[in-house]
């Protein structure tokens, strides 16, 4: 009796197998946005006003590439499950630790680099897949990767605090060069403008924005240490818009804008208690109609101004719902006007839907 049920055993597992494996080679998964546990969407601002922005989702990892017609597991898998004891598991799934800066490619690829893994983490729409690069070169792991941009021919640049440099990796993750090790002193914030190839790198500890080519040629220094228009006091965050770079004077609590060639502009923002005040300021993005974006950490926030640096907007707050923020770091945008924020602390990437119009 016992030899029968054995064989009877094998042979339900042997056939839950197989059908579990026929179905996981027909799976093709896709990236969806998942809520965070509240499914009503939410805009802002509200009603009575017209809503300019709409809560879309956030990306954590694993659990935002779902199968393309996902159904009800079947009972063949639920059997293979309870078999080898699945059922019920807390198997580890890979999800975003302390997210830190992003961009996102023409294909819908978005790149997120993250401070806890030490790593980029990379949503591969196209493909269906997330993926982890960890290398910055060969044999050398990222240490404390911080900015990123999209770079010339398809490649992906990384700036890493640690290590002092800028890497840059190919479409696929793999390191093929790097640049600025002898003169950089804490790289974090990078920006690139596609037009002229420039690539501008925020150089914390040296309180200036050092400026390459394209093959990593050092070409010019903006600023020095100071509080004067043009000096910079700790700049982190940089973003580069209708030929302007945008730098968050960190330390100074401020905004400040030059054009392509470093000649200072303008400037914004200033240390307060009042909704638009800043204290702890830190991503900083641009969108197609000039509303300029900023998180400050301190209250947890995501601040809209205008071009000319006026405050729109506060979305925001200490705690995990829709609409509330953790120590949030970089935000960023792409070509169909979402914006993406790293919600730091909460370990996620939140999305936000821009729906045009003047606030």
């Amino acid at each position: 009796m016992n030899k029968l049920r054995t064989d009877l055993l094998i042979m339900l597992v042997g056939m839950t197998t197989f059908l579990l494996l026929q179905g996981c080679a027909e799976t093709h998964l896709t990236m969806r946005l998942t809520d965070s546990g509240q499914g009503e969407a939410r805009v802002w601002p509200v009603s009575p006003d017209k809503p300019r922005y709409r809560y879309l989702g956030q990306l954590t990892g694993e659990e935002n590439f779902k199968p393309e017609n996902e159904q009800p597991r079947s009972t063949a898998v639920k059997v293979f499950e309870w078999l080898v004891g699945l059922a019920g598991g807390n198997a580890e799934r890979t999800v975003l630790q302390r997210p830190q800066n992003g961009t996102v490619d023409a294909e819908g690829r978005v790149f997120v680099t993250d401070a806890s893994r030490r790593a980029v983490y990379v949503f591969d729409k196209p493909a269906g897949a997330l993926q982890i690069w960890d290398w910055a070169r060969e044999n050398i792991r990222f240490e404390a990767p911080a900015g990123i941009a999209l770079g010339a021919n398809g490649d992906v640049l990384v700036t890493d605090a640690e290590l002092h440099a800028v890497f840059r990796l190919n479409r696929d993750g793999k390191p093929v060069g790097e640049f600025g090790l002898s003169v950089l002193k804490r790289p974090t914030g990078l920006a690139r403008d596609a037009q002229t190839g420039l690539i501008y790198v925020a150089d914390t500890y040296a309180h200036d924005i050092k400026v390459f080519d394209d093959s990593g040629r050092l070409l010019k220094l903006i600023g020095q240490r100071g509080d004067a228009d043009g000096e910079f006091n700790f700049p982190t965050y940089l973003a580069i818009a209708g030929k302007q770079l945008y730098v968050t004077d960190t330390m100074n609590a401020r905004i400040q804008i030059f054009d392509a060639d470093g000649n200072w502009l303008s400037k914004f923002g200033k240390r307060g208690l009042y909704v638009g005040n800043l204290v702890r300021p830190k991503g900083l993005a641009v969108d197609r109609e000039g509303n300029i974006y900023m998180t400050e950490s301190l209250y947890d926030q995501l601040l809209v101004y205008n071009s000319q640096g006026q405050p729109l907007l506060a979305l925001g707050g200490t705690g995990k719902a829709v609409g509330e923020f953790y120590l949030p770091a970089g935000v960023w945008t792409d070509n169909q006007d979402r914006i993406y924020v790293a919600d730091m602390f909460n370990g996620r990437i939140v999305v936000l839907q821009f729906l045009g119009g003047a606030l």
